[in-house]
């Protein structure tokens, strides 16, 4: 067989001079029809035209995964046997199939490109339909797809023996094999070692789901599809597993969220969602360092969880021989760089919370905190408000109306500025009732109160009244506001709402407001009933600070001595160090945590934070 793949070479170089002038010609072979070749199953193609509307091929019987592992790994032991290798090092393409698409689009259906240079275009087979003497390969990269169009003519002959024996050892150069067969342009001469692949072995070894490099002229066919006009071609990597079908794809969603790679490549749209993610990640960088704001990454390992009120994931590090959490928020350590002079710093970080899981929310996730010297919370308002629409002027089309953003069948409205209320008048819109500090009737008790809360809402709606329960375990005044606000109006916070003004008991690291006693000067940014945002003027008095976190101590005590409490499960302690940094001085300081997964849900139109994140943490 090493003979025959070197008896090739020869005729592989005159056959891809060939391949390129019959490609100059145009070829016969796009007039003719396309159907499924037998065994050959196809991925969604991207942006496929025309051929008209298809129906599913008749159902045949279905052959178990490991009988079609095993003829797959058969294949790649037969290359591999043949002299060959399944599993190439490296190719060099020269354009990706985007770039062929777009520098191509004006051809006249039926042209070829006079003039030009072959191509060398590398990607993942989704589609392959072999009839006769002819063959159309569509193969997908990380910009789109792009069609190869193999004619048995113009590609290098099989050595004698080999048409007949097509299903057995034919493959032998298809994989690159010692003195491969490879195109004479420049394309071809740099990925020599690639390619050798005559017709039978396309038909015998190149299943849907391998990689493919090819070689060769660009057309367009009579039906207006970019095409490249095969030259060469060789196996790049061997599929040992089949994709699904491209009539049913990847249905089952919990399928999508384990198995995320084949969802990438199958599903239309999903890659696209991460790389607007990663764009979000950009313009949220871009923006804040235009501002110099100085990035900083904290600890994830942490002798105590701080910085919010979560319950965190717990480990031990055996050297140390202590016991450390997963950090659950990165204000803490970030406060601690301010008192150290860094006046305007961030982190992008992962955060890591033990707790429930939702559309809405992930054991792990990513947050954004800003910390901002000599300033207080209306400047983290105008912060926030400015990073949101920056990130959607980033990601969104250039025709997107800012001002009706889709988002789940509603329209936002990102352009005009956010509206701000307080907490208490919000509720007293929703309930007819006022919760807030010194509201309700004249020395009303706690336990009143909460009476008062229950009733009424408990007739609002099934929806609200399931909520009651949480107003009737309120510890305070304060918390039996938020859990008021939660049940009645979140919600309903369709529109960006700024939410200002939220009660002492539950904003622990916050200032006091400076004029409206019992709340402080923090808010939330709501966006689709969903928080997006948490900001507030931090908490510089170290004196007040030890109380507060002693207080959230005492109601974590409190809390871990009822019976089934989860608290129980995990300490809460006061964070020491971070008093002491606190007592060398921290200039006064406004800070912001913004939800990063949560923002790509709403420039991405996703229902689920699953959606926008690659690899969500699942039920075993």
């Amino acid at each position: 067989m090493r003979r025959a793949l070197r008896g090739r070479r020869g005729a592989a170089a005159g056959g891809a001079r060939g391949g390129a002038a019959a490609a100059a010609g145009g070829g016969g072979g796009a007039r003719r029809g396309f159907a499924a070749a037998a065994g050959a199953g196809a991925a969604p193609a991207a942006g496929k035209k025309g051929g008209g509307k298809q129906k599913p091929p008749p159902a045949a019987p279905e052959s178990t995964l490991e009988e079609l592992r095993a003829v797959r790994v058969g294949k790649a032991e037969g290359l591999r046997a043949a002299g060959g290798e399944p599993y190439q090092y490296r190719f060099e393409r020269t354009a990706t199939a985007a770039e062929l698409q777009a520098a191509h689009a004006g051809l006249e259906p039926g042209a070829s490109a006079e003039g030009c240079e072959p191509v060398a275009v590398a990607g993942r087979v989704v589609a392959r339909r072999v009839f006769g003497k002819l063959a159309f390969v569509t193969v997908r990269d990380s910009s789109g797809d792009v069609q190869l169009q193999f004619e048995k003519r113009l590609l290098p002959a099989p050595s004698a023996g080999e048409e007949a024996g097509a299903g057995g050892g034919a493959g032998d150069a298809a994989g690159g094999g010692p003195g491969g067969a490879s195109d004479a342009s420049p394309a071809g001469e740099a990925n020599r070692g690639a390619l050798g692949g005559c017709f039978a072995d396309l038909k015998a070894y190149v299943d849907v789901g391998d990689f493919l490099g090819a070689v060769g002229g660009m057309r367009k066919t009579d039906k207006g599809e970019v095409t490249v006009q095969v030259a060469a071609f060789g196996l790049l990597t061997k599929s040992l597993r089949p994709l699904p079908d491209k009539w049913g794809g990847l249905a089952d969603v919990e399928k999508r969220y384990r198995q995320r790679y084949v969802d990438m490549i199958v599903t239309p749209g999903v890659r696209d969602v991460f790389r607007k993610r990663s764009k979000v990640l950009q313009a949220l960088r871009e923006e804040l360092e235009a501002r110099d704001y100085v990035e900083a990454e904290t600890p994830v390992l942490e002798a105590s969880a701080g910085g919010a009120e979560a319950r965190p994931f717990l480990t031990h590090h055996n050297a140390l021989g202590r016991g450390l959490s997963l950090r659950i928020a990165t204000e803490l350590h970030l406060k601690r760089m301010v008192v150290g002079g860094f006046e305007r710093v961030y982190e992008l970080g992962r955060v890591f919370r033990n707790e429930g899981i939702s559309t809405r929310h992930n054991p792990e996730f990513t947050s954004l905190e800003t910390y901002q010297a000599f300033a207080d919370y209306t400047d983290m308002l105008e912060l926030t408000e400015h990073l949101v629409r920056a990130c959607a002027l980033k990601v969104l089309p250039a025709a997107c109306d800012l001002g009706a953003v889709p988002y789940q069948g509603a329209r936002l409205d990102l352009q005009r500025p956010f509206r701000r209320a307080t907490m208490r008048d919000l509720v007293r819109e929703a309930t007819a009732e006022d919760f807030g500090p010194g509201g309700g009737p004249p020395g009303e008790t706690l336990e009143e109160a909460r009476a008062r809360a229950v009733a009424r809402l408990r007739g609002m709606g099934d929806e609200v009244a399931g909520q009651a329960w949480r107003a009737e375990q309120a510890p305070s005044k304060g918390h039996l506001l938020v859990e008021v606000f939660e049940a009645a109006v979140e919600r309903g916070l369709e529109q960006p709402t700024f939410v200002l003004e939220h009660p002492v008991e539950t904003s622990p690291l916050s200032k006091p407001h400076r004029s409206v006693p019992g709340v402080t000067e923090r808010f939330e940014l709501f966006i689709a009933g969903r928080e997006l945002a948490n900001a507030f003027s931090e908490l510089t008095d170290p004196v007040e600070q030890r109380g507060r976190l002693e207080a959230q101590v005492a109601e974590h005590s409190r809390r871990a001595g009822q019976s089934g409490a989860e608290e129980a499960e995990y300490d809460v302690t006061v964070d020491e160090d971070f008093l002491a940094a606190l007592e060398y001085g921290m200039p006064p300081t406004a800070g912001m945590g913004l939800g990063v997964d949560r923002l790509v849900m709403l420039l991405t139109d996703s229902a689920s934070i699953r959606d926008v994140i690659p690899f969500p943490l699942l039920k075993s």
